[in-house]
C-alpha cells in the first residue's frame, strides 16, 4: 500500500514537472513574438501597383515623344548646317561679285578718262589747223604764209619752202586723223567697259539678294532647330517629373509589400514558436526566422562589355563637346565654322558621340578612329533587329553616318547627342537609324 503511494506520488511530481516546463516554454514563446506589425490589404496593395502601372506607361509615352522630338532634332540640325553651308557660299559668290564689280568701275573710269584726253587733243590740234588754214587765206596761198619764202636764196629754195610747207599741212591733217581715231576706239572701248560695268552691278545685286535669302533661310533653320530644342527640355522636363512620381509610386508599392512581407514573416514565426510551444516537455526551444534563399547570381553579359558600358555611363553628365574625347577622357572642343561655335563648344570639355565611343571602348582595350563614318565600319556589323548590350547603334541621314550610341539593352542607349546637352541615358530613336549595329567584342 505504501509502495503504490509512493508511485502514485512520483507520477505526480513527474506531471507537475511537465506542465511547468509547458507553461515555461508558452510563456517564453509569448515574450520572444513581437507585436504584429502592419498589414496592408490587398486592395492597398493592387491599387498602389495599378498607380505605378499607369505612371510607368506615362512615362513610356513621354518617352517615345522625346524620342521622336529629339530625332526631329537632329534633322533639324543637318537642315541647319545645310543651310550654313548654302549661306557661306552666297557670301561668297557676293564677294566676288563685289570685285568684278570694282574692276569694271575702275576700267570705266580709265576708258572715260583716256576718251576725254584724246578730245583734248583732238580740240588742241583742230584750233591750230583752224589757225593755219585762216593765216593761209589771208595771205592768198595754199601754203600758209607769204613770209615763210622771205630769205630765199634761189628758185630751188623757194621751191623747196613749198613742198616743206605743203608737208607739214598734211602731217597735221594725218594727226588728226589719227587723233579722231584713238578717240573713237576710246569711246567705243568706254562704252563696252560701262556695258561690262552695267552687268557687274546686276550680278552684284543678284549675289546680295541670293545672300540675304540664304541668310534668312539660315536663321530660319536656326530657329526652328531652336523652338524643337525647347520643345525637347520641356518634354525631358515633364517626363523627369513623372518619373518622379513613378519612383514615388513604386516606392510606396514596395513599402507596401515589405510591411505585408514582413507580416508573414511575423505569422510564420508565431506559428514556429506556438509549434515549439506545444512539442516542449522539459524546457522551452526557440526557433529562428529561416534564412532567405541566396540571390541568384546572373552571369554578366561579357567582362569587357561591361567594362565598356561602365565607362561611358561614368561620364553622364559631362556636357557636348564638338570634336571632344580621347581614350583618356573628355577634352576640349573644336571649332565647326557653324553650331558648334555658336554653342562656344571649342570652349568647353567634353565629348561629341565619337569621342565618348573611343573613350568607352578604350577601356576594353579597342581603339576607334574620332569619326562615326569611319566607328560604323570598324567591327562586325549586325542587324538592328539583333542588337545586344554594348553594340554600336548609328544614324544617317542621305546615306551618310552622322551620330553614334552604345546600346544598354531593354531599349536605352548612352549617347552624347548634340550641342549644348550633356552625355545621357534615353530611349533608342529608330527614326533615321542605319540598318546594321556594329560589334565590337
Amino acid at each position: 500500500m505504501s509502495r503504490s503511494r509512493g508511485l502514485l506520488r512520483a507520477r505526480s511530481i513527474a506531471a507537475i514537472t511537465l506542465l511547468t516546463a509547458v507553461g515555461l516554454a508558452a510563456s517564453g514563446s509569448a515574450l520572444a513574438v513581437p507585436p504584429p506589425p502592419p498589414n496592408p490589404s490587398d486592395a492597398e496593395i493592387n491599387s498602389g501597383r495599378a498607380t505605378a502601372q499607369n505612371t510607368a506607361g506615362q512615362v513610356g509615352e513621354l518617352a517615345n515623344r522625346l524620342a521622336e522630338a529629339e530625332s526631329q532634332l537632329i534633322g533639324l540640325q543637318s537642315q541647319v548646317e545645310l543651310k550654313m553651308e548654302d549661306a557661306n557660299k552666297a557670301r561668297v559668290d557676293l564677294g566676288r561679285a563685289e570685285r568684278a564689280y570694282d574692276d569694271a568701275r575702275r576700267a570705266a573710269d580709265a576708258a572715260g578718262a583716256e576718251a576725254d584726253a584724246a578730245a583734248q587733243q583732238i580740240e588742241q590740234q583742230r584750233k591750230r589747223l583752224d589757225e593755219f588754214a585762216a593765216s593761209s587765206y589771208r595771205q592768198g596761198s595754199a601754203v600758209g604764209s607769204a613770209t615763210a619764202f622771205i630769205g630765199s636764196k634761189n628758185p630751188q629754195d623757194v621751191l623747196d619752202r613749198a613742198v616743206f610747207l605743203d608737208a607739214i599741212s598734211e602731217t597735221q591733217l594725218d594727226v588728226m586723223d589719227d587723233l579722231e581715231t584713238a578717240r573713237i576706239e576710246k569711246v567705243n572701248k568706254d562704252s563696252l567697259t560701262r556695258a561690262a560695268l552695267q552687268d557687274a552691278e546686276a550680278k552684284r545685286l543678284a549675289a546680295d539678294e541670293a545672300r540675304s535669302a540664304a541668310e534668312a533661310a539660315e536663321q530660319a533653320a536656326i530657329t526652328a532647330q531652336a523652338t524643337q530644342a525647347e520643345q525637347a527640355r520641356r518634354l525631358e522636363a515633364d517626363k523627369a517629373g513623372v518619373e518622379a512620381q513613378l519612383t514615388e509610386a513604386r516606392s510606396h508599392v514596395a513599402g507596401l509589400e515589405a510591411q505585408r512581407g514582413r507580416y508573414e514573416s511575423w505569422q510564420a514565426a508565431k506559428q514556429r514558436e506556438e509549434e515549439a510551444a506545444a512539442q516542449a516537455a522539459a524546457q522551452a526551444t526557440s526557433s529562428s526566422a529561416a534564412a532567405p534563399a541566396a540571390d541568384a547570381v546572373t552571369r554578366p553579359s561579357g567582362r569587357s562589355v561591361e567594362v565598356v558600358i561602365g565607362r561611358a555611363l561614368s561620364q553622364l553628365g559631362v556636357q557636348y563637346a564638338w570634336g571632344g574625347g580621347t581614350s583618356r577622357g573628355p577634352s576640349r572642343g573644336i571649332r565647326d565654322g557653324g553650331v558648334a561655335d555658336s554653342y562656344g563648344d571649342y570652349g568647353k570639355v567634353g565629348f561629341d558621340c565619337s569621342g565618348l565611343m573611343i573613350y568607352a571602348f578604350a577601356g576594353a582595350g579597342v581603339g576607334l578612329d574620332h569619326y562615326s563614318g569611319y566607328q560604323y565600319q570598324s567591327g562586325r556589323r549586325v542587324p538592328v533587329s539583333q542588337i545586344r548590350r554594348g553594340d554600336m547603334l548609328f544614324w544617317q541621314d542621305g546615306g551618310r553616318i552622322h551620330h553614334v550610341a552604345l546600346y544598354l539593352g531593354n531599349g536605352k542607349m548612352v549617347e552624347a547627342p548634340y550641342s549644348g546637352s550633356r552625355v545621357r541615358v534615353t530611349a533608342v530613336r529608330y527614326g533615321g537609324i542605319a540598318p546594321y549595329a556594329v560589334r565590337m567584342l
